[in-house]
C-alpha cells in the first residue's frame, strides 16, 4: 500500500518540476515603455526559448508607429541606473533582430543567437530603426529586464 501511495506522489512531484522548468525557459517577459524613451506607449512580450545551444527569441509588440522599422537586441547591464532598462548598457549586436510594423503598428520580431553570446544579458530592448539595416534611431521604445542565466 505504501508503494502505491509513494509512486503517485513522486510522479506528481516530477511532473511539477518539469512543468516549472519548461515555464522558466518559455515564460514570456512583458515589454513595457522604455524609461529613457520618448516614444509611443508600446507593449508586448519577448519569449526566449532554448534549442540546443541556441536561444530563439520572439518579440511581439503593438502600439508602435505603422509601417516603421524597429530593431531589437539583448543588452548588458549599464552603470546609469540599477534598473536594467534605464542602465544604458551596451547592445549585444549579434542578437540584433529587425522588422517592420504593419499598418496597425504591430510587429513580430524573431531571431536566434548562440546562448554563450547573450549569457550576460540583463535586458531586451526594442528601438525605432532608421531603416531595414536596423540602425537604432532612439534610446528605445520598449524594454524588459531578464535573467538569461536561467537558460543554462
Amino acid at each position: 500500500m505504501k508503494n502505491i501511495l509513494i509512486l503517485p506522489a513522486m510522479a506528481l512531484a516530477l511532473s511539477s518540476c518539469s512543468m516549472m522548468a519548461g515555464n522558466m525557459m518559455m515564460k514570456p517577459h512583458m515589454l513595457s515603455k522604455q524609461p529613457a524613451g520618448m516614444a509611443l506607449a508600446s507593449s508586448g512580450t519577448v519569449t526566449p526559448k532554448m534549442s540546443g545551444t541556441m536561444v530563439m527569441t520572439t518579440a511581439k509588440l503593438m502600439g508602435l508607429a505603422p509601417s516603421t522599422y524597429y530593431v531589437a537586441h539583448y543588452h548588458l547591464m549599464g552603470t546609469k541606473s540599477a534598473n536594467p532598462c534605464a542602465s544604458g548598457g551596451d547592445a549585444i549586436l549579434a542578437s540584433k533582430i529587425v522588422g517592420q510594423t504593419d499598418a496597425a503598428g504591430m510587429v513580430t520580431l524573431s531571431g536566434s543567437v548562440d546562448k554563450t553570446v547573450i549569457m550576460n544579458a540583463k535586458y531586451f530592448n526594442v528601438h525605432t530603426a532608421t531603416g531595414p539595416d536596423g540602425t537604432p534611431a532612439d534610446a528605445g521604445v520598449s524594454c524588459t529586464s531578464l535573467d538569461v542565466a536561467m537558460m543554462k
